[in-house]
């Protein structure tokens, strides 16, 4: 495995995966977009990030590119997304990634810094229920410097209006089995492909392992994340970005 590891073309693989992930958001980098503009105007252009929930590493990345002498510290579980971010960025000393469970209380120990300019997530703490995700706002709230930031573009779901989310959901829907019969990968195609990769078979068989089949936490809506993130020492929190489905929140500590 190592031998093919070597070879792997981390690169293609970190770019299969947004385009993956852009089949199920089409406005994808315009929320990197806006969170990096954010990121500019709380903080500047040479941050200490870390990339809560970090994949493959799509937020570091667009990072990196736009502010060369940012820093970034990238913390998941998933041992098949973190061996793609840590070959495609490997020999890049601005970059750090570390194994950690988001819902261990102790995970923050892991990291190499105490606090961050910015912590920075997309679409992926819409895995985790309430009651863990407010206690993992706690957790994030300590790490942020004060007058640094949190951003979080994910699901987001106002129960208040259920005929316009449904109505959205059928569109959104509609587009995605368009562009699927157009040759787009879905989820467990991407996964299934990963599976066979002789440098992936291994660290995806293990992320099945730790997690099963894929599974949605509670979707809260954007006022349930403001109201949390300021019960968790943020001073202001708010939208600064949305789409019909999914909500950029930014918190300020």
């Amino acid at each position: 495995m190592a031998e093919s590891a070597q070879d792997t073309d981390w690169r293609s693989w970190q770019e299969s995966w947004d385009r993956q992930q852009e089949w199920y958001m089409p406005d994808r980098e315009e929320r990197f977009r806006v969170m990096l503009d954010m990121v500019e105007a709380v903080v500047g252009p040479a941050p200490r990030v870390l990339d809560l929930a970090c994949g493959t590493g799509s937020i570091t990345d667009r990072l990196l590119r736009r502010f060369p002498d940012a820093t970034s510290t990238g913390v998941d579980l998933d041992p098949a997304l973190l061996a793609i971010a840590r070959g495609t960025f490997e020999g890049d000393d601005r970059v750090t990634f570390v194994t950690a469970d988001l819902k261990d209380p102790a995970w923050t120990e892991r990291l190499p810094h105490s606090s961050y300019d910015a912590v920075l997530t997309a679409t992926a703490l819409h895995w985790l229920h309430s009651e863990p995700l407010a206690e993992l706002y706690g957790r994030v709230g300590q790490l942020v410097r004060d007058g640094g930031v949190f951003m979080n573009a994910d699901h987001m779901i106002d129960t208040e209006t259920p005929r316009i989310n449904a109505a959205e959901r059928a569109h959104r829907h509609a587009l995605m089995d368009r562009a699927r019969a157009g040759g787009a990968l879905d989820w467990a195609d991407w996964w299934a492909l990963a599976a066979k990769d002789p440098a992936l078979a291994e660290p995806t068989a293990e992320r099945y392992r730790i997690y099963g089949e894929h599974a949605d936490g509670d979707m809260p809506s954007p006022q349930w994340h403001a109201a949390v993130l300021r019960a968790a020492g943020f001073g202001e929190a708010r939208t600064v970005w949305s789409s019909p489905s999914d909500t950029l929140m930014l918190a300020l500590k």
